[in-house]
């Protein structure tokens, strides 16, 4: 690999940039590729947007006969939870299972404790805060539990500003419809609210904690693996 490319690749990775490493397997030849920025639909480009959504390098051959070895450099998966509520224990443990490095914040440190939530790192702070704190990124979900709009909505407003892949937000279709119109008076518009699933969840008529916390899991990586998909459902709530 060339020194310039290297130096290149080893700054995006510290920038926490998603890219994919092209090496021609007969030139030895490379070329770096930001699937998730650039536009266009070529054969290249769409393979190395499928080998970043899938989190799997491999060899691909293209239709001029080329064959070509994608190595994806994606960030870490993480996952932001904000409120430190009963759903949020299974939710945490089921997240850091997937491979998320998961985090929650809650100023209430009655409710934020290491006994709680053992292994999982405690943010104590106002939400909005808390998110400056945490620093999202495109790999990045951010689920919202209290059902109290002094916590949930400081923190929505720092997130829907920012490139995460996921946004989810507990509460009924009416709580929902009144969070809307909060974020509505703040400058929100259409575009925004598309972005969040809320009720958060896949619609598996859920009751317990841990059975919410599953249809959240699955709604996540529904949006990581089907980004399109899960994209429309969002619009469509």
């Amino acid at each position: 690999m060339k020194s310039a490319l290297l130096e290149q690749l080893l700054q995006d990775r510290a920038a926490k940039r998603q890219v994919v490493l092209v090496t021609d397997l007969t030139s030895g030849e490379g070329q770096l590729l930001y699937p998730g920025e650039s536009e266009g639909d070529d054969e290249l480009l769409s393979a190395a947007r499928r080998v970043m959504v899938a989190d799997k390098s491999g060899i691909v051959e293209l239709g001029d006969g080329r064959k070509l070895f994608l190595h994806v450099h994606n960030p870490p998966l993480r996952m932001l939870i904000v409120g430190a509520v009963h759903i949020a224990q299974p939710l945490s443990q089921m997240a850091s299972l997937a491979g998320y490095d998961v985090a929650i914040v809650d100023p209430r440190r009655e409710f934020a404790s290491a006994d709680r939530f053992p292994g999982i790192t405690l943010i104590d702070a106002w939400p909005d805060d808390g998110v400056e704190q945490f620093a999202p990124d495109r790999r990045s979900a951010i689920v919202t539990l209290t059902h109290d709009p002094k916590l949930d909505d400081p923190a929505l407003i720092k997130v829907l500003r920012s490139d995460v892949f996921y946004i989810g937000c507990l509460g009924s279709n009416r709580t929902h419809g009144k969070r809307l119109e909060r974020l509505s008076a703040e400058g929100f518009g259409e575009a925004d609210f598309a972005r969040i699933h809320g009720p958060v969840g896949l619609d598996i008529g859920a009751k317990s904690p841990a059975e919410i916390a599953v249809s959240i899991i699955a709604e996540v990586t529904e949006a990581l693996r089907r980004p399109a998909r899960a994209s429309a459902a969002a619009a469509a709530q």
